[in-house]
């Protein structure tokens, strides 16, 4: 898979993102752009990484931009499905840790 699409859906508590294809250097204004909008949109924003093949730094760029946009919103972007290279890419880089939602106890704690 090498193109790029952004699918945005409303689910029950937040905007979810979906993401297709390679987020690298020809996707990366697209992929902020989507990810940039639906922050503000919503305050809880999940990135839905399940249909993506390959991940660089430009990739890392728009998700860490988009973070900080809903932080100075007040709200959160997560990533969910992540598998493979993807998940490789945002482990090693400290990414995964800083966008994967809480898990149930967790968010328990922060009530």
């Amino acid at each position: 898979m090498s193109g790029f699409e952004a699918r945005t859906l409303r689910d029950a508590d937040s905007l979810v993102v979906a993401l297709a294809g390679d987020c690298d250097l020809d996707s990366r204004d697209e992929m902020t752009a989507a990810l940039v909008d639906a922050v503000r949109s919503s305050r809880t924003v999940m990135v839905d990484l399940a249909d993506v093949g390959f991940l660089d730094s430009s990739g890392l760029h728009a998700l860490v931009t988009a973070h900080h946009a809903a932080l100075e919103r007040g709200g959160v972007l997560h990533v969910v499905n992540v598998t493979g290279a993807v998940a490789t890419v945002l482990e090693i880089t400290g990414i995964l840790e800083l966008l994967r939602p809480p898990t149930p106890r967790q968010a328990d704690q922060r009530d």
